[in-house]
Formats: C-alpha cells, sequence, structure tokens
C-alpha cells in the first residue's frame, strides 16, 4: 500500500475508515458494496485479493518469510550415527 500522505482529508478518511493506518498492513473484510466503493475510491493506492478464510498474523509472517536458499535432508546427529554405523563394518 502506498501512503495516504498529502493526499486530500476524504483519501485519507477511507483509509482510516478500511483500518489501513500503516504502510504495508493487511486487513480483512467481508464482500459487500459499501467496501467495494470504498475500495474504489483508494484503488491505486492499495493490492486487492480475494481470500476464502482470512490468515492469522503467524500465517502471514511465514508467508512473507523468503525461502532460505537450503533445505535441511538430515540434522547432523542422526547423519553422524548413520556414518559411524557404515564405518564399522
Amino acid at each position: 500500500m502506498r501512503s495516504g500522505i498529502g493526499l486530500p482529508e476524504k483519501t485519507q478518511g477511507v483509509l482510516k475508515a478500511l483500518g489501513l493506518r500503516k504502510r504495508m498492513t493487511t486487513v480483512y473484510h467481508p464482500v459487500s458494496q459499501s467496501v467495494a466503493g470504498q475500495i474504489m475510491r483508494i484503488k491505486e493506492l492499495v493490492d486487492v485479493k480475494e481470500v476464502s478464510a482470512p490468515m492469522s498474523k503467524d500465517q502471514m509472517r511465514a508467508a512473507r518469510r523468503p525461502d532460505p536458499g537450503y533445505y535441511i535432508e538430515q540434522k547432523a546427529g542422526v547423519a553422524m550415527k548413520a556414518y559411524d554405523v557404515t564405518q564399522k563394518r
């Protein structure tokens, strides 16, 4: 979401009515004509998606977390035990 600083009072009021007080916040609203009208007034400032169910804060944080670039196949302790067993033979 873009910032509402410097925009007309009506536009800032619509942002506040939708619960968008800070940049990059996520809010969930039911689909209705009044919400659709409010979104149309600020459509250039926000990104809108229709979802089946709202996500919790932890779920949103996990979805935004970047891929670490590697995957752990096995913990080191387990791998070393398997290695030791094969070396003793």
